[in-house]
């Protein structure tokens, strides 16, 4: 299945090929867009000419980084903040999993072993986690047993939820009709 998270075809292509890509965009989602957030992985990877390693970006001096992601247009709305999260994320790869994203999923005996790992990553919360989880049991075919039930509400089919369900401009809608439903919901109570 082809990634179409950004509804930008060089943006999404990124994020098929490249798991550090679709974890950075994970984890830049968070008070913006959700296309601004996935598509910032693809600008980080035109600003620095080659596709992301996660070598490259625990090793790039802190400042240099932030000013990478604050140039015009800014990956983020908090630039600073969001490069020590990427960095922090690539270097904890780096620790843990020589670099490879992939290496998170690649032999996780079940979904409850997965969103563990998933949950320690910087910056991923048990939230971001199953909502990557089911990113990746949905999109991207990584389905260890038990990984509907660790995503929890996110893991459902056809729930609309969350990035997890965004194959299309149609269920992009629909995601975001839902997300608008639940923040109408929570102010009135």
């Amino acid at each position: 299945m082809r990634i179409q998270l950004t509804q930008r075809a060089e943006a999404d292509e990124l994020l098929g090929r490249s798991p550090l890509a679709l974890l950075v965009g994970m984890l830049l989602d968070q008070q913006v867009p959700m296309e601004w957030a996935f598509t910032g992985p693809h600008t980080i990877s035109e600003r620095l000419g080659h596709d992301l390693t996660a070598e490259e970006i625990a090793s790039y001096d802190p400042e240099a980084f932030t000013a990478l992601l604050a140039q015009k247009p800014a990956v983020h709305r908090y630039p600073k903040a969001m490069a020590a999260r990427v960095q922090q994320l690539a270097a904890y790869l780096v620790a843990h999993y020589d670099g490879k994203a992939e290496l998170i999923w690649a032999d996780a005996a079940d979904g409850k072993e997965l969103l563990g790992r998933l949950q320690a990553l910087p910056g991923y919360g048990k939230q971001k986690a199953q909502i990557f989880l089911a990113l990746l049991g949905k999109q991207l075919g990584v389905r260890p047993p038990g990984w509907r039930e660790a995503a929890g509400a996110y893991g459902e089919e056809e729930s609309y939820r969350s990035v997890a369900d965004v194959v299309d401009a149609d269920s992009l809608a629909r995601v975001r009709a839902y997300k608008q439903a639940a923040k109408q919901a929570a102010k009135a109570e």
